[in-house]
């Protein structure tokens, strides 16, 4: 099964109305690169190659770049099938900077990175730091995934916190992260905003994510309104 056949099975999913709905959601691709695929069928896809053809799904990992954005997301759902932490990695490194949109790089996430927090703890600390846009968001996105709960340590709300970006799918990680972390870990997370040292479109962005949320009182979201910030 060649890339070609493999790109076959992705028309052959096509779905219109959602790829009109995808298209809307994720500005940064072109219509163009849009076939308009469900996410289900795509793991599903993903899921077969390895299993089935796994030959073909490991040369379709090689194949960099890709052109459309399924393509990509598949790419991205074929990782997350790898049993081998090293080799997950790997393609999860090789495979970043290719990232052109939110939704690919909030998508994909290897569960054997949650058996191996450690080591993939020190792939977050370099990912964060990177100066492609995806790839900060990607290392943002996994601390909020797998590191707020029995693995939460103050420390990586101020590896956040320090991040410092004009971009705006970074910045509103960054708040979604801050956001999830009061709901998680609020008496950690407050003096964070409490500081006030966030850039003003953060911390309001925060603040307003976390007053949307179900997880957070109503006294402390009245709380929350007194510490937004005038934009300067």
């Amino acid at each position: 099964m060649s890339k070609e056949i493999i790109l076959d099975r992705l028309w052959a999913l096509e779905d219109s109305p959602y790829r009109d709905f995808t298209a809307n959601l994720i500005p940064t691709v072109e219509k163009s690169r849009i076939i308009g695929v469900r996410t289900p069928a795509m793991r599903a896809l993903a899921k077969e190659l390895v299993k089935h053809y796994p030959t073909e799904a490991m040369s379709f990992l090689e194949e960099l770049p890709h052109y459309y954005y399924e393509e990509n997301n598949l790419h991205g759902f074929i990782i997350e099938q790898l049993k081998d932490f090293d080799k997950a990695m790997q393609y999860t490194e090789r495979f970043l900077p290719y990232i052109d949109n939110w939704a690919t790089c909030d998508t994909f996430a290897p569960k054997i990175f949650l058996k191996y927090p450690e080591e993939t703890l020190k792939h977050i600390k370099q990912w964060i730091t990177s100066k492609e846009t995806y790839t900060v968001r990607y290392g943002i996105g996994l601390l909020l995934s797998n590191y707020l709960d029995a693995l939460f340590k103050e420390e990586y709300l101020t590896w956040v916190a320090k991040i410092t970006s004009d971009k705006y799918y970074i910045n509103m990680m960054i708040a979604w992260y801050l956001a999830t972390a009061l709901a998680k870990q609020y008496e950690a997370t407050l003096p964070y905003l409490e500081a006030k040292t966030l850039a003003p479109f953060v911390q309001n962005k925060s603040i307003q994510k976390a007053r949307e949320s179900k997880r957070i009182t109503p006294e402390i979201k009245e709380y929350l309104l007194t510490l937004k910030v005038q934009k300067s």
